[in-house]
């Protein structure tokens, strides 16, 4: 099996890698940091906004059961796009959003993804393309936080305000993408 890797920074890691989890295709999601200057960085230095890092996720997916573009539909669904100062109660650079593309391909069809999201929307899309840089996976007790700690997960999501503004946002907006797999 094929398999190929897209890392997205959505806010924070926990909501982004459990939109991921079980969506048809996906096979592993990672969450961790990238983007910044230090090599390895813990938790609590990106959490400082000093090291240049974003919180993000790798995911791993089947291209022959869920495409690239299919991806970011998923991505742009769990985040605000037009906030470029983080997401929802989580503030600072390292909660802003971003595409990091793997190669030309990816490029393509993320700037193509946030064209057509600006249309859907009519406003501007603050969330950055830029080329990938070295993912470093967060500490063990971020993987699948969601699933380890579901009440408070559910909690966090609400309070946050990622939750609310997901439903009403996105409600009745099309796909950025096409929908070719089924199930997602």
């Amino acid at each position: 099996m094929k398999q190929e890797k897209a890392i997205l920074a959505g806010g924070c890691f926990w909501c982004i890698e459990s939109a991921f989890r079980n969506v048809p295709g996906v096979i592993e999601v990672i969450s961790g940091y990238t983007g910044g200057t230090k090599e390895n960085p813990t938790y609590e230095e990106v959490s400082t906004g000093n090291t240049g890092h974003y919180e993000a996720v790798e995911i791993t997916y089947d291209p022959s059961r869920i495409s690239y573009g299919e991806i970011l539909d998923v991505f742009w669904r769990q985040i605000d796009p037009m906030d470029a100062g983080g997401q929802f109660a989580d503030r600072g650079s390292q909660y802003k959003t971003a595409i990091f593309y793997l190669d030309d391909e990816q490029k393509r069809v993320a700037e193509a993804s946030k064209q057509k999201l600006a249309e859907i929307i009519e406003k501007p899309v603050a969330t950055e393309i830029k080329k990938a840089q070295t993912f470093y996976p967060a500490e063990e007790y971020h993987q699948g936080y969601s699933e380890k700690q579901p009440g408070q997960y559910g909690r966090y999501k609400y309070a946050s305000g990622r939750s609310p503004f997901i439903e009403r946002f996105w409600k009745d907006k099309p796909r950025t993408c096409p929908i070719r797999s089924k199930g997602v």
